[in-house]
């Protein structure tokens, strides 16, 4: 007799809490629609502009109306205000993802969807999106703005070297970087008259590799007043956008003293790095050492997992925070990250298990992360290289960037350093298997496999 597959019930949630005292919250641009139970006021609906005084003005009917908890959409930035005034009065306020609240069809108006939010946080049908402290909001709204800065200033970068190609100057393909010491005293020179070529290779870096005459021999070109006039406001404008960043990363080291200390460096110092990478600039540019601070912070070196570098860390906190404990497992991590299968079964049929589509930065950082494992000789290094074997290499990073989420939730909650000991369990299963159906596939074919030792 066959075995029957065995059938798995899902499992059944706990029945949704019921709230008594609670508000929707319907945001706008200009106007705001807020609905309450109809036992708490002759206007159980009303509108309210989105002045501060309105704002504070809606809070305080909320308090007359013995209101505790509030829902609403998380439409663009307009919710930002009413939130943190809310949040100071001591409402409890409910962040909800505006795709789960969608209202009956033929019924999408201010007025009916502040009231059908009302209804759906009433019956305990809402879920609160993450919002992590207002200290860590503080420090992602700085980070933010420093990464559109760096764009802006390699927007200007780029437009430095189209000038220089429209007058024929090769310099940026004889010099490595354009915005380094020697190239941006040259373009200076440049922009001051300088036209002789000797002498502006002569203000060349001795560390630079080309010659000084390989260099003079790229500063040869036709110079023309309109593509000088590009170069000086580009050069212009891409220094005063370094000159932004430079400010940003002294007030995002303001905000990172604030922190509360996990860990003291002093007494427990950390070991030297793996390796030299990209965040060392970063952080001599901030003129402290950045993975000394995570440490001091997260209570643990996140660094020392392979793929992982310092500013992934830094992603981290700005994005998350040191404290994970409002997701309830590794498993609720990953999928608020968007890492995880998004299982659509209807009818017994599986109908996609495709990852859920999310703007997240956090996510992104640990998808670069897991793509940069490709030639790593790591036990994760292994794990990536066999998943992009066997799925390609989108679901391999997408499956590797799943299993370096749960690593460092798993290294946050509980403050244990990495060990890779643990996953060499494993692996060395991994191995036997594969040693395994090498065996067997010769065997089929009525040959034998014989070890190299025992061979000669």
């Amino acid at each position: 007799m066959s075995k029957q597959r065995k059938s798995t019930m899902p499992s059944v949630h706990a029945k949704p809490t019921q709230r008594k005292h609670a508000a929707g919250i319907d945001i706008g641009a200009t106007s705001i629609y807020v609905a309450v139970p109809v036992d708490r006021d002759p206007q159980p609906v009303r509108s309210f502009q989105t002045f501060t005084e309105d704002l504070h003005r809606l809070a305080d009917w909320l308090q007359r109306c013995r209101i505790k908890t509030v829902a609403m959409e998380s439409t663009g930035v307009f919710w930002v205000p009413l939130f943190q005034i809310l949040e100071q009065r001591g409402f409890e306020v409910c962040l909800v993802n505006a795709h789960h609240v969608k209202n009956v069809p033929g019924r999408k108006t201010d007025v009916a969807d502040c009231q059908w939010l009302q209804y759906l946080h009433s019956v305990g049908l809402l879920q609160a999106s993450f919002r992590p402290a207002q200290q860590v909001c503080a420090l992602r709204s700085l980070l933010r703005h420093r990464d559109s800065l760096v764009q802006t200033a390699s927007t200007y970068a780029q437009r430095i070297q189209k000038a220089l190609d429209q007058m024929n100057l090769q310099l940026h393909h004889v010099i490595s970087d354009i915005t380094g010491v020697s190239g941006v005293t040259i373009l200076d020179a440049i922009v001051d008259g300088e036209r002789d070529p000797l002498k502006l290779a002569s203000l060349r870096d001795y560390r630079i590799k080309a010659t000084t005459e390989t260099v003079a021999k790229s500063l040869v070109g036709d110079y023309r007043p309109e593509h000088l006039f590009t170069l000086r406001q580009s050069l212009d404008a891409w220094r005063y956008h370094r000159k932004l960043i430079a400010e940003c990363d002294d007030e995002i080291q303001r905000h990172l003293v604030q922190f509360a200390s996990k860990a003291d460096p002093k007494q427990n110092p950390l070991p030297r790095p793996r390796k030299v990478s990209s965040s060392k600039v970063y952080s001599s540019a901030l003129g402290y050492d950045l993975r000394t601070e995570h440490y001091r912070i997260l209570g643990v070196d996140l660094t020392e997992v392979p793929g992982i570098n310092t500013l992934l860390v830094h992603t981290l906190l700005a994005e998350v925070g040191p404290d994970l404990s409002k997701f309830r497992s590794a498993a609720a991590f990953a999928s608020w990250l968007g890492l995880c299968p998004d299982n659509r079964i209807s009818g017994g049929k599986i109908l996609s298990v495709r990852t859920r589509h999310v703007q997240n930065r956090a996510a992104l950082a640990l998808r670069i992360a897991a793509h940069t494992l490709h030639h790593n000789q790591s036990v994760l290094g292994h794990y990536y290289r066999r998943m992009r074997a066997k799925l390609g290499a989108p679901k391999a990073i997408t499956a590797t960037a799943h299993k370096l989420a749960r690593i460092l939730y798993h290294l946050l909650t509980t403050g244990q350093p990495y060990q890779e000991s643990i996953f060499e369990e494993r692996e060395t299963q991994h191995q036997q298997r594969t040693l395994f159906s090498l065996h067997a596939r010769p065997r089929t074919l009525g040959y034998q496999l014989i070890p190299l030792a025992q061979a000669t």
